[in-house]
């Protein structure tokens, strides 16, 4: 079995971002979603656009997101849009709340523990996916 490629860089800023995305050696095609977390409304705890921007912009990409299955200010589809406008994504780029229509099954092939997935009815308007996820470093 051949070992998993890892990407490190120190640096996080839109230029690494970028750097990093090349050096998978892959290209996006078609439709490109770009997956993240919108955040919570007067929360910081997101990827900012200022960050994500210039890669959104070379994949040519549409920020999507789906409604929080939890409680909250991202629980329903014209609150979840205020907070994109809010946090600053309908500003650097198309945006896609996708269960906005709501939902479709897809199939889970071999699935052992799930036969089928259940995904926002805009998902299957995409032809590639890049996901984009943070996490938050330890104090």
């Amino acid at each position: 079995m051949e070992k998993a490629k890892v990407y490190f860089t120190e640096k996080i800023n839109p230029a690494s971002l970028i750097a990093i995305y090349k050096a998978l050696g892959r290209n996006l095609h078609g439709k490109v979603a770009v997956k993240i977390s919108t955040g919570e409304p007067g929360g910081h705890n997101f990827l900012q656009p200022a960050l994500i921007g210039d890669l959104t912009h070379l994949v040519t990409g549409t920020i999507v997101e789906c409604c929080t299955a939890y409680e909250g200010k991202r629980m329903r589809v014209e609150d979840h849009w205020q907070t994109v406008k809010d946090h600053g994504f309908s500003a650097m780029a198309p945006c896609d709340i996708m269960d906005e229509m709501g939902e479709v099954e897809l199939p889970v092939k071999d699935g052992f523990h799930l036969k089928t997935n259940i995904v926002g009815s805009h998902f299957t308007s995409y032809d590639s996916m890049l996901i984009l996820s943070h996490f938050l470093r330890g104090i």
